[in-house]
């Protein structure tokens, strides 16, 4: 059975700092590419950051919104991937999701809700 366990999410003022953690279980954690998506409140859900399989070298990249502010990284041997958020803005409120992707397969994790307050 497939798991993926975010955490770290909360409130935080304008300018705060936030590390989300995903946590995989049930799969090969080196061969998926890692991503972080959010959904806003009345939004669709967009990609934040992704992080390629171990097998693929960990390529990283950004949306243009989060470029600077974010980061992302993965443990392979922990089976898991963290988002580093710094100089939070509150457009930045939403829903985090973590995504584990491979040959097409996703799979998805719960979120975890982020609000970032002006």
């Amino acid at each position: 059975q497939v798991q993926l366990v975010e955490s770290g999410g909360g409130l935080v003022q304008a300018g705060g700092s936030l590390n989300l953690s995903c946590v995989a279980s049930g799969i090969i954690f080196g061969f998926y590419n890692m991503n972080w998506y959010r959904q806003p409140p009345g939004k669709q859900r967009e990609l934040v950051a992704a992080i390629t399989s171990a097998t693929s070298g960990g390529v990283i990249g950004y949306a243009d919104s989060v470029k600077g502010r974010f980061a992302i990284s993965r443990d392979n041997a922990k089976n898991t991937v963290y988002l580093q958020m710094n100089s939070l803005k509150p457009e930045d409120t939403a829903v985090y999701y973590c995504n584990a992707e491979y040959r097409n397969t996703h799979y998805w994790g719960q979120g975890t809700q982020v609000t970032v307050s002006s």
